[in-house]
């Protein structure tokens, strides 16, 4: 069965397929193009669900969405939705990251708390709807570490993860803790359903 991921992010894509097999996934690339929406909503939900739904809507497959940032508390949940676009381009990990550290540079450490949040959004033929919430807490370090992952991944110290930062694991350990994962996880029988 094809699964439409309303995204080009070969990255979700992957970690997508880490956790639902035998399931094709389709980005966006690879169906005939349509005007993809804008993401107005106020809240993660409703960016997932504008996606999901204009996929499903576009294509006729079962699709995927997922919206989902960087939570900072001293920042009232900011970057929040805007954390693609925070330094003002979409997807510029750099300048994202660098304004972010900017903005967080005199902020103690017992005031740094932030999580993960994502939620994803199934959306199929029949017009049923599947919402899933993971969060994934932790703190902002006040540079970056690692390698791996993307977006605020070298920012992010998690709770659970020996004093590494996100960008210091693998991604199978990523998968088993992070936020998406968690939210894939609540979807992953729904998904497997399809076939």
């Amino acid at each position: 069965m094809d699964l439409l991921l309303a995204s080009n992010n070969k990255k979700k894509a992957a970690e997508l397929a880490r956790v639902v097999e035998g399931v094709n996934i389709l980005l966006l690339k690879d169906v005939e193009p349509y005007e993809e929406p804008v993401e107005d909503g106020r809240t993660f939900e409703d960016n997932a669900l504008i996606k999901a739904r204009a996929g499903m809507k576009a294509t006729g497959l079962p699709t995927l969405a997922d919206d989902s940032g960087l939570a900072v508390d001293e920042l009232n949940g900011m970057p929040g939705v805007l954390s693609a676009r925070w330094s003002g381009k979409h997807g510029d990990d750099e300048a994202n990251n660098d304004l972010l550290l900017g903005q967080m540079a005199h902020v103690p450490d017992e005031r740094r708390g932030c999580a993960f949040v994502s939620v994803c959004a199934l959306v199929l033929p029949d017009g049923t709807e599947h919402v899933a919430k993971g969060e994934w807490r932790g703190m902002l370090l006040r540079e970056r570490r690692g390698e791996n992952g993307f977006g605020y991944d070298p920012l992010f110290l998690p709770d659970d993860a020996d004093g590494r930062a996100s960008a210091e694991l693998t991604a199978e350990e990523k998968d088993a803790r992070s936020h998406r994962g968690k939210a894939l996880a609540q979807l992953a029988d729904r998904i497997a359903a399809l076939k």
